[in-house]
């Protein structure tokens, strides 16, 4: 079986791009994750990731996640409707002086409701109180449908698109 992906890179080189998202109908709050906690961010890389073919750490383990995570150049966010972390957002600083979002997306049960555009201008606005360069990320034609679209909207700019072909080998079943 073959599936073609298309990954889009977007890049802000400047605050003033920021077009901020509507406020959601509740509370809302983006808060660092201090300590950091390997544990917590592999819980929400599957939980975010799973419906949208997040699997590049999937076969990261104990010593995986916690070298990445406890990096000094790595950040992890949650952002919480009243007591409930309801997404997250990876910072990675790249010597380069730019902030890469790593990793950006909220449960599969808070989708819709408003909060992925307001979540994003939280975490630019907090990429940007670090002086970088420039802001940037990537997304996948595998993400949700409205990853890019949420993304331009906040005043993203596309600056290189890849395209890859997978396959995968399909097995046989055997009969009888």
């Amino acid at each position: 079986m073959k599936t073609t992906e298309t990954v889009t890179y977007v890049a802000m080189t400047s605050p003033e791009q920021l077009v901020a998202g509507k406020s959601p109908s509740r509370a809302a709050e983006l808060r660092i994750q201090q300590p950091p906690s390997p544990e917590l961010n592999e819980w929400l890389y599957k939980a975010v990731g799973g419906d949208w073919t997040w699997v590049d750490r999937l076969c990261w383990g104990t010593k995986e996640w916690s070298d990445y995570v406890l990096r000094p150049d790595v950040e992890t966010w949650t952002l919480w409707v009243e007591e409930t972390i309801v997404g997250y957002v990876e910072f990675s600083v790249h010597d380069d002086s730019g902030v890469e979002i790593a990793q950006f997306g909220l449960l599969p049960a808070f989708i819709g409701q408003g909060l992925g555009g307001y979540m994003l201008t939280l975490a630019v606005e907090e990429a940007w109180k670090k002086e970088p360069s420039r802001v940037w990320l990537h997304t996948s034609s595998f993400d949700h449908p409205n990853a890019l679209e949420n993304y331009q909207a906040r005043g993203f700019r596309i600056f290189k698109k890849e395209t890859y072909t997978h396959y995968s080998i399909e097995h046989p079943t055997s009969e009888a």
